[in-house]
């Protein structure tokens, strides 16, 4: 077991950092390799420092004597990523999806009580938000190295941004996958909640704090407001597209859905609105909105989604829907409602065009993984008849 991460009694939300760097206009050792330092301020006050180096392979000349030529942890990525011709090793090359830069993290000091992973994760991320694209390598240091400050928190960020270890004293962020981008983003829902609800066991992979997860009332609220945004949207497709099959390429609600729907025809489409329209109402009762049938579990991953997008791009509707809801430690856990509220995702396996075919019964893998109902006449078969919802219900609209 891990061990406890360090509890946080300041507000993290007071945090900001400021990055810096400066070389002369003319001096041409600063083609391809610059050295930012980052003030980080507690309420304007100055409470730590980070640095980070930005190699950019394709400007750089030789990176691997300029980085040498530095010293410190950045001449010891050097030997270890790059060949003495200044190219990426072979070895290096061969764990990158696409590489053309590095970004190298040698230094974070931070005071108590910020001496958080969350923290440092989320410093180690605006740093990449801010020096990179799609193409870059990024460079912490393990626990075990001692020539960097503050290597062991690094080294944490690392975990929690999904780095990936190399050689025996270094982790990789490979900027090119959607994996750190995803737990980029999961530790600053963490580190939100970190801020409004109080520190929780950051480190275990037990329960947090050994309590159940629910669904709170104010993630519940917006839950809703996607189903019901999907809802209108579903049931005015429905009228629209009537029998008509998708083209690859098209827009709308139903174009998302997997490419072995596209040729249903109107009524399963009703079928398929009637899902949101179900969670919605259970939601709207008090209920979990707990899938009963693969239809529903693709609604509510639809709507999970939609529930992001509204967060960041509908703020104020967000708040004038939940303004009069309790605060509750799990608000806007929406990864916790992937993780609770299904049984599993096999469905999602549908998107995978590798796997065409797996919704078949017959298929070996649907087999061998115990799958069901994934073909599109089988989405509304309820799972459980006992808690089947009523076949006499209707649908919202004709």
């Amino acid at each position: 077991m891990s061990q406890q991460s360090t509890a946080v009694v300041a507000d993290p939300a007071l945090l900001s950092v400021e990055f810096r760097h400066e070389h002369q206009l003319l001096d041409r050792s600063g083609d391809g390799f610059q050295i930012w330092t980052a003030q980080v301020r507690a309420e304007g006050t100055p409470i730590g420092t980070m640095r980070v180096g930005r190699c950019l392979y394709w400007k750089g000349g030789n990176l691997h004597d300029r980085m040498v030529d530095e010293g410190h942890f950045l001449a010891h990525v050097a030997r270890q990523v790059l060949d003495p011709d200044g190219s990426f090793s072979s070895d290096f090359e061969e764990e990158m999806e696409m590489l053309s830069s590095l970004l190298v993290f040698d230094h974070l000091e931070l005071p108590s009580p910020w001496q958080e992973p969350l923290i440092a994760a989320a410093l180690v991320s605006a740093a990449i938000d801010r020096f990179t694209d799609n193409y870059y390598a990024v460079i912490l240091p393990t626990g075990a190295i001692g020539i960097v400050q503050g290597a062991a928190l690094l080294h944490r960020a690392g975990e929690l941004l999904a780095a990936e270890e190399f050689g025996e004293d270094l982790v990789v962020i490979d900027t090119s996958l959607a994996l750190p981008e995803e737990a980029a983003r999961r530790v600053r829902e963490r580190l939100r909640s970190l801020s409004q609800y109080g520190p929780l066991d950051l480190d275990s992979d037990d329960d947090e704090d050994d309590e159940v997860w629910e669904l709170s009332p104010r993630t519940a609220a917006v839950l809703l407001l996607a189903l019901e945004d999907q809802s209108r949207q579903a049931w005015e497709e429905v009228t629209a597209l009537g029998d008509e099959p998708l083209a690859a390429g098209a827009a709308g609600l139903f174009a998302s859905l997997p490419r072995i729907t596209f040729h249903q025809l109107a009524a399963w489409r009703r079928e398929m609105a009637r899902t949101f329209d179900d969670l919605a109402s259970d939601i709207a009762g008090g209920a979990d909105p707990l899938p009963r049938s693969t239809g529903e579990e693709m609604a509510l991953h639809l709507a999970i989604s939609r529930a992001r997008q509204l967060l960041k791009d509908r703020p104020k509707q967000v708040a004038e829907r939940i303004g009069a809801l309790p605060t509750h430690r799990y608000d806007m856990d929406l990864d916790g409602c992937s993780d609770v509220l299904f049984l599993d995702h096999d469905v999602l396996m549908l998107f995978d065009s590798q796997l065409d075919g797996i919704e078949d019964p017959k298929d070996a893998t649907n087999q061998a993984l115990g799958m069901v109902n994934l073909a599109p006449l089988d989405w509304f078969t309820p799972f459980d008849t006992d808690t089947a919802r009523d076949p006499e219900r209707g649908f919202r609209t004709p």
